[in-house]
């Protein structure tokens, strides 16, 4: 898997965690949902994304995206 198609998951996974979190425990865990959602619309702009770096560190090999 590339790091593309990992950040994508992650993030993917990272909204699903969130508003069940949202829905079940607090509605304060939305805001991890917006948070998200803003960093994947910056990086989009930016190319930035600091969970790329993070699994590039780890090891994933880069993609397309993110080099």
């Amino acid at each position: 898997m590339t790091l593309d198609r990992i950040v994508m998951m992650f993030a993917g996974f990272m909204v699903l965690a969130s508003l069940a979190l949202g829905f079940y425990v607090s509605p304060y865990w939305y805001l991890l949902t917006a948070f998200v959602g803003l960093n994947l619309m910056q990086a989009s702009l930016t190319g930035f994304c600091p969970a790329a770096m993070v699994f590039k560190k780890l090891g994933v090999k880069p993609g397309v995206s993110f080099k």
